[in-house]
């Protein structure tokens, strides 16, 4: 009998999720969760060639301020993100930086405002498979800081607001009930949304960086559900979110030069 051993198979060969080798993508990768939403990066982006496309992630390179991009959808949850996060790191990405939706859980935050992220409660399962239920996830903090000034940035410019704090990531969208929404807006908890917990914490394991910047897509708090027409407002956010990623991205040199 020959036990698999996950963590040493498919190192330098192209990954079997993401389907992604060595040399093909560059060393910072934003994260959507949605594939659909990487054509929104690669908008902004020139010199755009999709590299793979496999389940729920594709993933795309191209430049942008003269630094190399890749983008790469991480699919809905902590498992899937786990599993492109560790595959994005062992083929050279050394940055990732989550560009998502989130729902607020204070009042007061809009559809369409900007929310980074300066740590996570681990309301998830994924990351306990990984480590002690006292590990903390935390992003970068200089990726962290140049996210919250990229995104004030960009919120004034376009009437909206950017907000900083702790979000929590859970695993049943559906089961996010009314105590449980209660709970996290007396803890202080600014937002929740599904992937940052994983992402955060294998981040760390693997001596790499990451960092998270949202668009409001509702506000459970203040009764702005994702079922009452808030969908120009979280497209707009999802842009807005992007470019502070990208301008982040190209301020703290986090990409291989074009």
């Amino acid at each position: 009998m020959s036990t698999v051993d996950k963590s040493s198979v498919g190192q330098g060969e192209r990954q079997y999720h993401i389907g992604v080798a060595p040399g093909e993508v560059s060393s910072v990768a934003l994260l959507p969760g949605d594939p659909f939403r990487v054509a929104m990066i690669a908008d902004l982006l020139t010199d755009v060639e999709e590299v793979a496309h496999q389940r729920e992630h594709r993933t795309v390179v191209g430049t942008y301020k003269g630094v190399r991009i890749t983008a790469t959808s991480t699919g809905m949850g902590c498992p899937s993100t786990a599993i492109a996060a560790e595959e994005l790191i062992r083929v050279g990405v050394t940055s990732l930086i989550r560009v998502g939706s989130s729902a607020a859980v204070q009042p007061g935050v809009r559809p369409g405002d900007l929310l980074v992220s300066e740590g996570t409660l681990r309301n998830d399962g994924t990351t306990a498979a990984y480590v002690h239920p006292g590990y903390p996830a935390v992003p970068d903090l200089p990726i962290t800081v140049e996210l919250e000034r990229q995104a004030a940035r960009i919120a004034e410019r376009e009437g909206v607001r950017a907000f900083n704090g702790l979000n929590a990531s859970d695993d049943a969208f559906y089961a996010e009930g009314p105590e449980w929404i209660e709970r996290l807006r007396r803890e202080g908890i600014l937002n929740i949304e599904m992937e940052s917990s994983a992402l955060y914490v294998v981040a760390r394991l693997r001596g790499v960086r990451a960092g998270m910047v949202c668009a409001c897509s509702s506000n459970l708090v203040d009764g702005a559900s994702l079922y009452s027409g808030t969908k120009d407002a979280l497209r707009a956010g999802w842009t807005a979110s992007i470019e502070a990623a990208l301008e982040t991205a190209v301020a703290l040199e986090l990409g291989d030069p074009a």
